[in-house]
């Protein structure tokens, strides 16, 4: 008996995946929880486990192919058997929030004389109130159905029979696109917006256009703190730990979170609340080959300077050779950009939403300050917070900002408070 086995709710909200490679072909006999596709969801790679036992009778997404959660993705069946005809692609299906908990069997349909059934045709049906009704409810768009009743009009029969599934609807005759090699100037390259590079896509959007950004900058002297890391760099390193400036950075922003709560925070639009996290889970932006990742230091108050480190570390490595968990990109509540690290002094980072705030941190630079009447050269370095002015206002991230400065500059009080 074949059954197909849709794309699965696997959490962290998740709604669609683009297929990078399938590990099986069709023919391949597989076992329950053999990998029978990788496939990426928000910047991190997962391998989809077979559900059973079986043999892959037919795959119906393709690389590179974006598939959304209820789409079936391949058809099983047991061995030495056959599809009579490869069934027609699905268009993919609204079951976000459901997870699969198993494959549902389906009978291999038999061929029958053809039957007129509704199809989607027109943009203008008739049909009655009470059927208009019923297809909203049921989620069909009547105004693409062509009924059987009198005159074209819809039924409410037709409208059960596409909520059902009965009758799919038609996939419009797919037109070869003639895309041009050049423009007025000269020749040019399209590359398709996938895998990393599309979710940064999505998501810089959507924070930019949901959250009205404000950022402050300011200048911290880290002299002091600049010592301490570099005399504590070599007991680190004879752990394996290699000890860079932003654990300091980390532990100066969590005694300016829980000091201004509100930038440790999210805003619920639906229910109009301003949400405090009473957890500090701090990401970090880091740069790989594939684009931006954001992987999240969970319950970083807990943490020692050295944990800290460790951990930065390994999370950065499986984030540049994408074997990092997705749940190592997900639950931060306020995020660190340290582009300073790249060479760049100023920026206005986009916030990583739906976090209210994220701090840039830019690079630490020997300059000359006037203190007690004489000029010194100090290491100073620049930082640049973004906000959402919707649930915080410039004082308090003026506020929040000295507290940082405050640490960072007498590194003491870091060290006290680890």
């Amino acid at each position: 008996m074949a059954f197909e086995f849709k794309f699965p709710d696997i959490g962290e909200g998740l709604t669609e995946g683009e297929i990078v490679r399938w590990l099986v072909k069709e023919g391949d006999e597989v076992k329950e929880g053999q990998p029978l596709v990788e496939v990426e969801t928000d910047k991190a790679l997962a391998e989809i486990p077979s559900p059973r036992t079986g043999v892959i009778l037919k795959i119906l997404a393709e690389e590179k192919e974006i598939v959304k959660v209820g789409q079936v993705l391949v058809i099983f069946g047991e061995k030495g058997e056959s599809l009579a005809a490869p069934p027609p692609k699905p268009k993919s299906v609204g079951v976000v929030g459901e997870l699969e908990e198993a494959p549902e069997e389906i009978p291999i349909p038999e061929v029958k004389p053809k039957v007129e059934k509704p199809a989607f045709a027109s943009e203008h049906v008739l049909a009655t109130p009470a059927v208009r009704a019923l297809a909203k409810e049921l989620g069909v768009d009547i105004d693409r159905m062509k009924g059987t009743g009198p005159e074209g009009r819809v039924l409410e029969k037709d409208v059960r029979q596409v909520a059902e599934g009965k009758e799919k609807p038609v996939e419009p005759e797919k037109k070869i696109a003639k895309v041009k090699k050049y423009d007025l100037y000269g020749y040019v390259e399209r590359i398709p917006l996938r895998g990393v590079r599309r979710s940064i896509a999505k998501a810089m959007v959507k924070s930019k256009y949901t959250a009205p950004h404000v950022t402050t900058m300011d200048e911290a002297d880290v002299t002091a703190l600049w010592k301490i890391r570099e005399k504590e760099k070599k007991a680190a390193e004879k752990k394996g730990i290699k000890l860079t400036i932003l654990p300091f950075i980390i532990k100066a922003v969590i005694a300016g979170l829980n000091e201004h709560p509100y930038l440790n925070a999210s805003l619920d639009d639906e229910s109009e609340e301003i949400i405090l996290k009473k957890y500090f889970n701090i990401g970090f932006a880091t740069d790989t080959p594939e684009g931006l990742m954001v992987p999240v230091v969970k319950n970083a108050k807990d943490k020692s300077i050295l944990q800290m480190a460790e951990e930065l570390t390994k999370l950065a490595e499986k984030a540049r050779n994408r074997t990092i968990d997705l749940a190592d990109l997900k639950g931060g509540t306020f995020t660190i950009s340290n582009y300073g690290a790249l060479g760049g002094i100023y920026a206005t980072p986009i916030i990583n939403y739906p976090e209210v705030a994220i701090l840039g941190v830019g690079k630490i630079k020997d300059m000359p300050v006037v203190g007690d009447g004489k000029i010194e050269i100090r290491k100073i370095l620049h930082l640049a917070l973004s906000f959402d002015h919707r649930v915080v206002d410039g004082g308090e991230a003026a506020r929040f900002l000295n507290t940082v400065i405050a640490r960072l500059e007498d590194p003491d009080l870091i060290l006290l408070e680890t």
